[in-house]
């Protein structure tokens, strides 16, 4: 059996909740959420790595990871841009999530483009869902993906949260 891979947490308060930053020993982000969303993010690391095949334990800015983020929610939105990130997932959900890191702040995409930029214009559905299941919020930045209509669809942390981050980006009026 193989050694599970040791995860340390550090929490951040931010002004829309406080954040939970997973990163492995080696500094690479494994996944944010939101605390009020801890069940859910426990679950997704039990389906990526599997039950047992992880350790959570606690460390003050893993990697770094927490200062850039609280740079980030202080205004330096480049802070997050180049952040070490190491996600499971099958093929075709890392395609999407490295598509989203290409999507700079300030600006959004549609669920549409978004497939038509992993060169899978009929797969809006599956772009969407895997959209939905990216384990790293905020860094691989999923709130950046809007309705055609420019509407505010579907955000992990709620809506109200994907509004936030997208005025903070300038990405919408305040």
């Amino acid at each position: 059996m193989a050694k599970p891979i040791e995860m340390l947490v550090d929490r951040l308060a931010t002004p829309i909740g406080e954040l939970l930053i997973v990163a492995d020993r080696a500094g690479n982000l494994r996944t944010i959420d939101w605390t009020d969303h801890e069940a859910r993010m426990r679950q997704l690391l039990d389906r990526q790595y599997g039950k047992g095949a992880y350790t959570l334990g606690t460390a003050r800015d893993p990697g770094g990871l927490t200062r850039a983020m609280r740079a980030y929610f202080k205004g330096d939105l480049a802070a997050i841009d180049s952040l070490p990130v190491e996600t499971a997932g099958t093929p075709f959900q890392r395609s999407v999530w490295r598509t989203l890191r290409r999507i700079r702040s300030g600006g959004t995409i549609s669920y549409a483009e978004l497939a038509r930029r992993i060169g899978k214009p009929k797969a809006v559905r599956a772009a969407g869902l895997a959209n939905g299941q990216n384990p790293i919020s905020i860094v691989v930045p999923c709130h950046r993906v809007i309705g055609s209509d420019g509407s505010l669809t579907g955000y992990g942390g709620g809506l109200p949260r994907k509004q936030w981050l997208l005025e903070h980006e300038g990405a919408l009026p305040a």
